[in-house]
């Protein structure tokens, strides 16, 4: 596909939820006039992480940050319109906050929880420790007999229709002049330590003044063309939709056993997902399905965590992808010290969709600005990643 220009001030390497959410940050930076492409090998965005996302947004982490993070996302949700100039074509989005729900069935686990409950609270989150009596009172469902405790919170916590924020995330981008255009990085051009071009597939090279690499689980790829390296892989995750003979008489929270498979509300029907048992990288475009998994895995822990779920009929599912970090499972996010304007935005290893309007403002902020302004995003840095230094997030699902 043919550019509209040679030069850009800012190319972003991939389209989806992080390409398009920068994007619009990008417009929306006081001063910044920078001229700005989105670059995506593929418009339908079949095999973006993006487009087989769950849509939930939580609190409970256990890293101040992360939580931070999720507070202005759940605002940002909340007045999606807003945010989005009040423009009256943007719809109102809606936040249906019935909450995680994480269920612990060990001593060690129960006090995690209790020690994340009090972080969370102190940041004004709504989180409460339920004992198993508690559970047990609140919603009856359950099965109880291994757990100790859980934590839970119904305040800005649950589901969204992400589809609906992705989309206008790039609509809106491109009305305020941010340019989009099929095509595949194949390689960059570097001169000294700075990124100064791509080269595309169609045979195209363009001029840049700062590259983002947000190419989802092809990051890691992108990352090689400039000679640097992340802990970033793409891994499969599995989703089910079912229906159930004997539905429960209230919602299902996002439950979080503690085997790892969660499972929740979906509007008439339920959803439940997690990864497989065997759990390697795999390629960015392997969608594979182990259709033995719901037999073997899931549907059995489902049923015995809710025995009204002894009888459920699948009603559709999908394998999507985790960009992850084996690191820390958290992002990888801003420039890289030896190549100062390269861009990481990586390995969101699940957090990606929730995180995406702090973390997109931030990105677009240091790259206006040259600072973060609104939350301090230093500690995704890839300084962490080059010292093997970990950013301690406990509550990875």
């Amino acid at each position: 596909m043919t550019t509209q220009h040679h030069i850009y001030d800012v190319i972003l390497v991939g389209g989806a939820i992080y390409g398009s959410s920068v994007a619009w940050w990008l417009t929306q930076m006081p001063g910044f006039q920078g001229r700005i492409l989105v670059i995506e090998k593929d418009p339908t965005y079949a095999f973006a992480a993006t487009s087989h996302t769950n849509s939930c947004i939580r609190q409970q982490f256990s890293n101040p940050t992360n939580i931070a993070i999720s507070q202005f996302g759940a605002d940002f949700i909340k007045n999606f319109r807003r945010f989005m100039g009040d423009d009256p074509e943007v719809p109102e989005l809606a936040l249906q906050s019935y909450g995680y729900m994480y269920l612990a069935d060990t001593p060690a686990f129960a006090n995690t929880l209790k020690e994340s409950q009090k972080v969370q609270a102190a940041l004004g989150a709504g989180t409460q420790y339920m004992t198993r009596d508690e559970i047990a009172a609140a919603y009856p469902f359950y099965r109880l007999d291994d757990i100790i405790g859980a934590n839970h919170n119904r305040v800005d916590e649950g589901y969204f229709d992400g589809g609906t924020m992705f989309d206008w995330f790039k609509r809106m981008a491109r009305k305020n002049g941010v340019e989009y255009a099929q095509d595949e990085v194949i390689g960059l051009t570097l001169s000294g330590n700075r990124v100064t071009g791509v080269t595309l597939k169609s045979g195209a090279t363009l001029t840049c003044g700062t590259l983002v690499n947000a190419a989802g689980t092809r990051g890691k790829h992108i990352a090689q063309m400039a000679g640097l390296d992340i802990p970033v892989e793409p891994r499969k995750r599995y989703t089910y939709i079912f229906d159930a003979a004997h539905p429960l008489d209230r919602d299902l929270p996002l439950t979080i056993d503690p085997t790892g498979v969660h499972m929740r509300t979906d509007g008439r029907y339920y959803l439940a997902g997690g990864p497989p048992d065997d759990d390697p990288a795999v390629a960015h475009d392997d969608f594979a399905a182990d259709h033995s998994l719901w037999e073997e895995k899931f549907w059995p822990i489902i049923a015995t965590r809710i025995p009204q779920f002894e009888k459920i009929k699948l009603i559709n599912m999908w394998v999507g992808h985790y960009d992850y970090n084996t690191l820390d499972q958290n992002a990888i996010i801003g420039p890289h010290p030896d190549l100062q304007n390269f861009l990481f935005c990586n390995g969101f290893s699940g957090h990606g969709l929730q995180q995406s309007p702090a973390l997109g403002r931030g990105l677009a902020e240091h790259i206006a600005y040259g600072q973060y302004r609104s939350l301090d995003l230093a500690p995704f840095s890839v300084e962490r990643v080059l010292k093997g230094e970990t950013f301690l997030e406990k509550a990875v699902i």
